[in-house]
């Protein structure tokens, strides 16, 4: 279960991209999330993702 709080979701998505995943799409793919329900959370604050670094900043 990913966390639902956006800060929280932050530090988990970023630990999960550099960790285990390629990409962001490899990561919801492999744990069955919905991407842009993600992006819009973390956009709430303030926090996109960015595929050359693999990380949302």
């Amino acid at each position: 279960m990913i966390p639902k709080d956006p800060i929280m979701l932050l530090s988990w998505m970023n630990t999960q991209l550099r960790d285990h995943y390629a990409s962001l799409d490899d990561l919801c793919r492999s744990e069955n999330l919905e991407r842009s329900a993600i992006e819009s959370s973390l956009a709430s604050v303030d926090y996109v993702y960015d595929s050359d670094t693999n990380q949302f900043t």
